[in-house]
């Protein structure tokens, strides 16, 4: 659950060092985030735009974590306010967003975004206000890790990352399915969808598989006949395409028209309800992805989550973000509590050692690079449906 990585990555560079240089000050580790009742966290999320669906399965999943903790006392008897903007799956929004909740609203913590572009272009922000940044699915290595190898300090994430998954589809199409060929069609502006491609290739070439085929579109595009025609001329067993569901549902039903039977398979970009909308049923059948979760679970703890859920949208099943935006706000609960207080000093630090954190997403162990360690679940499509396969421990 996530991950565009747009170029306008921040807004002009005098202007956000200026308004940073206002707001850096003003934010101390001890600011409390709210008055002497609340704690204040904000939520930047992709509400409208390109990848709306998943902002709006996010916002829904923290909202329900947030109503059963106040419902008890809040955390050591504060309760949670939200505040929440929309950054239109834009980058340079998402960077507004985050300078207005550290400097106007002074809130403890920012949940989002949803894509690991919009995550970083908040994380200088959050680094230099010391504000909390939790990104419930952007899935990219660099959101907690910059490209510099630095680590961003105030940042962490709920999901697992990009390579994990592309690991773990490369070991399911060579040893679940043993197919000893495969193509990858990739989007090629996404850093999410690069790095997914990249983990993929050289885990299934080191499994003794072949790429036959390496193909690329940009997002938006809707016409995707050519490519995948020039893929089916090479004949795959298999074709890796990890994306988004917008233009994901558009090359599945694309390449069933064109005759290509084989499995396709995805990662968590596909997890939408949207794609079966723009894919078809059918044509979604013989698909896979992996993900962070399932509603099928028959775990205890995920059939209450599922019953919640259900009850309060009108008998809905609760997607992957919907439990990685819940579990994001347990996860931040559990490290305030911990730290005594809303010092987000100390709340990094216990976030830091979250270890064997029971959650609907797994089990939930923060690294040294901020990255939880936890599995991963590959979900089947069956008629429109996801349908349970197998679970991949790390």
């Amino acid at each position: 659950m996530m991950k565009k990585n747009w170029a306008k990555m921040f807004m002009a560079s005098t202007l956000l060092a200026g308004v940073l240089a206002g707001c850096s000050g003003a934010k101390e580790s001890s600011n409390s985030g709210g008055d002497s009742k609340t704690i204040k966290v904000g939520v930047n999320l992709e509400l409208s735009g390109g990848v709306a669906s998943y902002g709006e399965s996010l916002e829904n999943g923290i909202d329900i974590a947030v109503d059963e903790i106040n419902k008890k006392g809040g955390i050591k008897g504060k309760k949670i306010e939200l505040v929440k903007v929309d950054n239109k799956s834009e980058a340079a929004e998402a960077t507004n967003g985050a300078i207005k909740l550290t400097s106007q609203d002074k809130v403890t913590a920012i949940i989002g975004a949803a894509t690991s572009g919009n995550t970083v272009a908040q994380a200088q922000i959050a680094n230099d206000t010391k504000t909390i940044l939790l990104t419930p699915s952007g899935t990219s290595p660099n959101v907690t890790v910059a490209d510099n190898g630095k680590l961003n300090e105030y940042v962490f994430r709920t999901s697992f990352i990009d390579p994990f998954q592309g690991i773990v589809a490369a070991n399911f199409a060579s040893k679940e399915l043993k197919l000893n060929n495969a193509a990858i069609f990739a989007d090629s502006a996404s850093d999410y969808a690069k790095g997914l491609a990249a983990s993929f290739k050289e885990t299934y070439e080191k499994a003794g598989g072949k790429v036959v085929a390496e193909e690329a579109y940009v997002a938006k595009d809707t016409d995707f006949r050519a490519t995948l025609t020039r893929i089916k001329a090479k004949n795959p067993q298999f074709i890796f395409i990890p994306g988004y569901y917008e233009e994901v549902g558009l090359i599945v039903k694309q390449a069933r028209e064109l005759g290509i039977t084989v499995p396709l398979m995805g990662a968590d970009g596909w997890d939408s309800p949207k794609l079966v909308e723009l894919a078809g049923a059918g044509a979604l059948n013989n698909t896979f992805i992996t993900n962070h979760y399932t509603s099928g679970d028959p775990d205890e703890t995920i059939q209450k989550f599922v019953t919640t859920y259900k009850e309060k949208f009108n008998g809905e099943s609760p997607n992957a973000f919907n439990a990685l935006g819940y579990d994001t706000v347990y996860l931040l609960a559990d490290a305030i509590e911990r730290a005594g207080g809303t010092d987000t000093t100390k709340i990094k630090e216990a976030l830091e050692k979250t270890k064997d954190l029971s959650r609907i997403t797994g089990t939930i162990t923060i690294d040294k690079d901020h990255n939880p360690v936890k599995s991963a679940t590959v979900l089947e499509y069956k008629d429109g449906k996801q349908v349970f396969n197998t679970k991949v421990n790390p």
